[in-house]
């Protein structure tokens, strides 16, 4: 049964359920609870903390007011205003009480059609909300519970640990320029190991110079890296010889380096850890194993993709995926005017990310993929442009690991291209 369509929604709500809507805040909640009708039951909205005694008040107060009325279901209407609704919404999920999100510009957009007031305040918006639940204005939260929790949490303490990696990296290029600009013409990647052995013994120009070749070799040597060695070091030497950086603040250039690198090496091995946990954490996902059989799809994508869907079976068929990740086709049309589509860039961005980098890898290592890329930018029809062509194939994609991660199938690559269905030519 389709139960995520508006008709579904609105059909759920009937003379027996309890239409609740909550003002999340940071601290203080506020409810007010109406029949389907639009009648209200509380005389004035409930204040409640974000404790466990709050929402204990809010679970008695919903009880007994279920009670009074005869009424037989709940459904909680929120705005998922940051992370603030999160332990509420887990609160009453676990209650036996699903919430249910409202879009906050729907909230701001219908708050006037009352009042004609377009003001704020704790006892019109919980009106406001469940108002828009009884219209079924609404969406279904979802809240991973366990491996899917714990690999979408680790997943974004990996992403998280990444970005301060980059962010490193921007400031030791910076460094770089300032300080020693001709390590550029040594090391094109500012994270080079052998390089970054070298900074911590000797950060400036003119400390390397006083090392000289035979001690930086020795550095390497000690370290027993391997692919380094005289020639190198002689070409590291020689650019820290002719160097136009600035010599002002030496000690403080000093410093600041050796912070930088420090942090660097931090985060590297933390994301490093992070990716191990994940790995071994990703395993115990149905049908994962089958993914990595199509060329093309790493662990990476895999654990991107699980990361951010979460639980395949919440769905009920590969668009409303496409949704979540904002690859929904969006068309503006009037009668005789029809402007051009696009997607909707609504949705999950880190999701439309992976599948994006996942398009395009499957594209340069998988023959059938890379016939369907073809086929679409050289099409006579309606030919699509590099761009919208791996967007579509990003699409196909999200097909296809919807009906493995559903079903188990295994991937064959005849079979997908079989399925294709391709319009007669005229």
């Amino acid at each position: 049964m389709k139960f995520n369509t508006q008709n579904a929604k609105i059909t759920a709500t009937t003379e027996k359920t309890l239409v609740i809507g909550i003002d999340v805040g940071s601290e203080t909640h506020f409810a007010r609870v109406f029949n389907w009708r639009g009648y209200e039951f509380s005389r004035k909205p409930l204040e409640f903390g974000n404790t466990e005694e709050g929402f204990e008040t809010l679970r008695t107060w919903i009880m007994e007011l279920k009670e009074k009325h005869g009424m037989d279901k709940v459904i909680p209407g929120m705005e998922p205003t940051g992370h603030y609704w999160f332990n509420l919404g887990k609160f009453l999920q676990d209650k036996g009480m699903r919430p249910v999100h409202v879009n906050p510009h729907h909230v701001k957009k219908s708050k006037e059609m009352d009042d004609n007031d377009p003001s704020k305040n704790d006892r019109k918006d919980p009106k406001v909300i469940a108002g828009l639940v009884n219209e079924g204005r609404y969406f279904y939260p979802y809240i991973p519970d366990g491996i899917y929790a714990e690999i979408r949490a680790l997943s974004e303490l990996q992403v998280l640990a990444r970005s301060e990696i980059t962010r490193l990296k921007n400031r030791i290029a910076r460094w770089f320029s300032i300080y020693f600009p001709n390590y550029k013409d040594v090391y094109g990647n500012v994270g080079a190991v052998s390089g970054l052995m070298v900074l911590k013994e000797a950060p400036l120009p003119e400390d390397i110079v006083k090392l000289e070749v035979d001690g930086v070799n020795r550095i390497w040597r000690d370290a027993k890296l391997r692919g380094v060695g005289l020639k190198r070091a002689r070409t590291l030497v020689t650019a820290a010889e002719h160097s136009v950086g600035s010599r002002e603040a030496q000690e403080a250039a000093r410093i600041e380096l050796r912070i930088l690198l420090a942090d660097y090496e931090r985060y590297t091995a933390r994301e490093k850890e992070l990716m191990a946990l994940i790995e071994e954490k990703i395993g115990e996902v149905p049908y994962v194993d089958k993914l990595l059989e199509i060329r093309g799809i790493g662990l990476k994508t895999v654990i991107g993709f699980v990361a951010e869907v979460g639980d395949i079976k919440r769905f009920d068929n590969p668009k409303q995926l496409q949704k979540l990740a904002g690859y929904a086709i969006v068309r503006s049309q009037s009668g005789k005017h029809k402007g051009e589509s696009h997607i909707s860039y609504r949705g999950r961005k880190r999701l439309r990310y992976v599948l994006y980098e996942a398009a395009v890898s499957v594209v340069s290592h998988s023959p059938e993929f890379r016939s369907i890329h073809r086929y679409y930018t050289t099409r006579d029809r309606n030919p699509l442009k590099k761009m919208q062509s791996l967007i579509a194939v990003a699409c196909k994609l999200i097909r296809v690991f919807y009906l493995i991660l559903q079903t188990g199938a295994t991937y064959k690559a005849e079979k997908m291209m079989e399925d294709i269905r391709r319009p007669a030519a005229v």
